[in-house]
């Protein structure tokens, strides 16, 4: 991919991102609680997970080995640190799934591209060298990555254990994360991505971070629309949608 495209890829997934952002206000994304058999084909959860993710974790693998920097310590890292993350959500995280709810398949195989593009093809020369692995931001990021992962892998688990074997009705998670937002989950995966943009100062990661925000914050907040209904407004309180104290 030239740098003019790479570009254009970068401005027409920030132009996309601000549409789904205001979109998903006024049309809740048909997955999961939300999905109805008017959004078309649906398939089985875990395999509809295994569609969705596990594409992004093969193209990262394919541009990383193709590439010429691929053993590089500070590339190398941050292809372990990405596929890290999608290796638990393709191949861990929908087997440890609860339910049997629908959803529909969805295809984000351009966040690897872009990603994968930036780290190993068109950075500059020199930009990531072993110093970058001694750099603040370097270290910051790491740090703010595995918070993130870490927020997010424990509220799954909050949400998985509201069910007992059998049971099918909706609970309100009040642990973890879930004390302050009533999507910790979302809360999670946005700092992880925040964590990999500021530990590769990669404008491909930041433009995810957009696009992570343009799509989770809409459905955090029908998510905890939802929550008040079906539960009232005296037990949601006063917590957030997905950004503690904030948002």
């Amino acid at each position: 991919m030239g740098q003019q495209t790479f570009e254009f890829l970068l401005l027409a997934m920030s132009a996309l991102a601000v549409i789904v952002f205001v979109a998903l206000y006024y049309v809740r994304a048909g997955y999961g609680m939300f999905h109805t058999p008017k959004w078309g084909l649906s398939v089985n959860n875990k395999l509809g997970w295994v569609l969705m993710e596990a594409p992004v974790f093969l193209v990262m693998l394919y541009l990383w080995w193709n590439s010429s920097v691929r053993f590089d310590a500070a590339p190398f890292l941050f292809f372990l640190l990405f596929e890290l993350h999608y290796f638990q959500r393709s191949f861990i995280f929908p087997f440890l799934m609860k339910g049997k709810s629908r959803m529909g398949v969805v295809c984000n195989v351009l966040n690897g591209l872009m990603q994968g593009e930036w780290l190993f093809y068109l950075a500059p020369e020199g930009l990531y060298t072993d110093a970058w692995l001694s750099t603040s931001s370097f270290w910051l990021g790491v740090i703010l990555f595995f918070i993130g992962m870490g927020i997010n892998l424990h509220s799954d688990s909050v949400i998985r254990h509201l069910r007992k074997p059998g049971d099918t009705r909706h609970y309100l998670p009040q642990k973890g994360m879930y004390r302050y937002v009533t999507s910790g989950n979302y809360f999670g995966e946005l700092v992880e991505w925040i964590g990999f943009a500021v530990l590769t100062c990669s404008p491909a990661a930041w433009v995810f971070v957009l696009w992570t925000f343009a799509n989770l914050a809409p459905r955090a907040n029908s998510i905890r629309n939802r929550y008040r209904e079906e539960f009232g407004k005296d037990a949601v309180g006063k917590k957030k949608r997905m950004i503690p104290f904030i948002y």
